[in-house]
Formats: C-alpha cells, sequence, structure tokens
C-alpha cells in the first residue's frame, strides 16, 4: 500500500475526443467492446454542459485510459440525437460492450462524476487491481467500522499520490472530525481550492466539522441541558443546544428527535432554527444515510400532515 501504482492505459492517447454521427459506431460502440466509453451530447449554446464538460473530462482523464468520452455537438448532429432520444443538455449516456450501461442529464458536481466513473468502472470490471481505488474502497470501510485512524491513514497515502483526489481529501477530514482533531480538519478544508469547495460532497463534510464544532462547545453542558429540557419541554433553546452536544456524543438519533420535536411544536421558533438545523444535519450525515432517509420522512409528516 506504501507504493500505490495508479494503472492505465497508454500516455500518448488522450481519451477524450469529439466525434459525430459518422464515427459514432467506431468512437463509441466498437470502442464500448474494450473499455467504458462515455458520450457527452451537449451544444455551445448550452450554459450547463460549458460547466460539465470541463469536469468531465478531467475525471475522465483522471481514469488514466481506463474510460473514455466522446463529445457530440447536437446542433451538429441532430439525427443521431433523435434516434437516442436526446431530450435536454447536457446528456450523458455510458456504454460498455457496445450498449448503454448508465447515464444522466443536467450538470454534476466533480465528485458526483467521479462517483459516476467509479461505478461505471466497477460494473465494467475496469477498476480491478486498482490499489486507488482499493485504498479509497478500504478506508471507506475503515470509516464506516468506527476506526477512523487507520481510514485517515488509507485516504492520506492517497492524497500523497493524487493531491486533489476529492474523495481521499474528504476521507480524510471525516477522519479527522471523528478524531476529534477539529482543527486540522478545518485546515485543511479550508485549504481545498474554490471550484472543488462548490461541490456537494465538501458541502456536506463542512456541515458536518461545523456541527462538531458547534457540538464540541454544547458537549461540556451536555448534563445541564439535558435536565434544563426535562424541567421546561417549551425551552427550545436549550433543546436546540442539547441536539448539538448530543450530536457531538455521538448520539445522533436523539439529536434529530429534538430538533423534530422543536418543529413539532413550533415550527416557526426563531425564524424556523430547528427546521434549518435539522437540515444541517441531513447534509452533514449524508443523503444516503438511514437516518437522513427516516429523518425526512418525520419532517414530512410533520410539515404535511
Amino acid at each position: 500500500m506504501d507504493d500505490l501504482i495508479i494503472g492505465g492505459g497508454s500516455p500518448e492517447e488522450d481519451p477524450v475526443k469529439d466525434s459525430d454521427t459518422a464515427q459514432f459506431q467506431a468512437d463509441v460502440i466498437d470502442a464500448s467492446m474494450q473499455v467504458p466509453v462515455i458520450v457527452d451530447f451537449w451544444a455551445p449554446w448550452c450554459g450547463p454542459c460549458k460547466q460539465l464538460g470541463p469536469a468531465l473530462e478531467k475525471v475522465v482523464r483522471a481514469a488514466r485510459g481506463k474510460v473514455k468520452l466522446v463529445k457530440i455537438n447536437v446542433d451538429e448532429n441532430q439525427q443521431l440525437a433523435s434516434q437516442l432520444r436526446i431530450q435536454s443538455l447536457p446528456t450523458v449516456f455510458a456504454f460498455y460492450q457496445g450498449r448503454p450501461l448508465d447515464g444522466f442529464q443536467g450538470a454534476q458536481p466533480e465528485s458526483q462524476l467521479q462517483q459516476f466513473v467509479e461505478k461505471l468502472l466497477a460494473s465494467s470490471g475496469g477498476d480491478q487491481g486498482d490499489p486507488v481505488a482499493e485504498a479509497l474502497d478500504q478506508a471507506d470501510q475503515a470509516l464506516a467500522a468506527g476506526d477512523a485512524r487507520t481510514a485517515g491513514g488509507l485516504y492520506q497515502q492517497v492524497m500523497q499520490h493524487d493531491p486533489e483526489n476529492e474523495r481521499a481529501a474528504i476521507g480524510v477530514v471525516r477522519a479527522l472530525i471523528e478524531l476529534g482533531d477539529l482543527a486540522s480538519a478545518r485546515e485543511l478544508l479550508d485549504s481545498l481550492s474554490e471550484e472543488r469547495a462548490k461541490s456537494d460532497a465538501v458541502a456536506a463534510v463542512r456541515s458536518a466539522l461545523e456541527m462538531a464544532e458547534q457540538a464540541r462547545k454544547a458537549a461540556e453542558n451536555l448534563p445541564e441541558l439535558e435536565s434544563a429540557v426535562a424541567a421546561n419541554p417549551a425551552d427550545h433553546e436549550s433543546r436546540l443546544e442539547l441536539s448539538r452536544a448530543l450530536f457531538g456524543a455521538n448520539r445522533k438519533e436523539e439529536a434529530m428527535d429534538h430538533l423534530l420535536t422543536i418543529i413539532r411544536k413550533d415550527r416557526d421558533w426563531n425564524d424556523g432554527a430547528g427546521r434549518l438545523e435539522l437540515l444541517k444535519l441531513f447534509e452533514a450525515l449524508g443523503p444516503t444515510d438511514p437516518l437522513t432517509i427516516s429523518g425526512r420522512r418525520k419532517l414530512s409528516s410533520i410539515l404535511f400532515s
């Protein structure tokens, strides 16, 4: 693991190319028999296309030949766009073994594009033997299992070989948060480029760090806050601080329940502070976390009952 080697194809061959209707069979269908081929349908007048294109090219080139990108200008290839039922731009399809494998519409943050390529490689078997992908998967598993120190070490190894790897950088920040080293987590997060700092994944880990910083302050008064809420259930200010303290004590479900209680009792209290705090909690946990999913259901039940 100390000598991570990023595999790939020939360094002379650019994995990104423009194509058209005449070359679609060769550039996409035939080429996809060897490696996955991502097709970006775009147009010069499309604003989101201008955002997606460079980010997609960057992620594809970082895969070092394991995936290719073909760009199709729909203004110049309207018949092909019609045959493939392209109805909005940008539209992205991924082909493998001559068949569509996955796709999406609209601009996506770089972190989502990385996940799209990783999923594509996993589905096609293209990430087998990739030590970087293996290291990141092992780190994710270690972090999920509560072994933040091992996870952080693995993420840092990846960053040594690929300083621009967003997944590794975010992983280091999350590991530092779990280890309680909030100052180092803040330093690393603030060092990310302005472009990278706008991604959804970075926004989520930033929320997690902010909540951890707030929780550290509140945790010192956890017993007092619990007593205050028990004595006066209508003390929403103390309940909000109690939620933060519980989050810092890794009692996240209890923290969420207290915020839901505030919303249930007075959704407009302090300009909707309970709901805003709950949304920050969801963002910190991530959209696929079971607590986020159940919490959003509960919130909808309160708001629309």
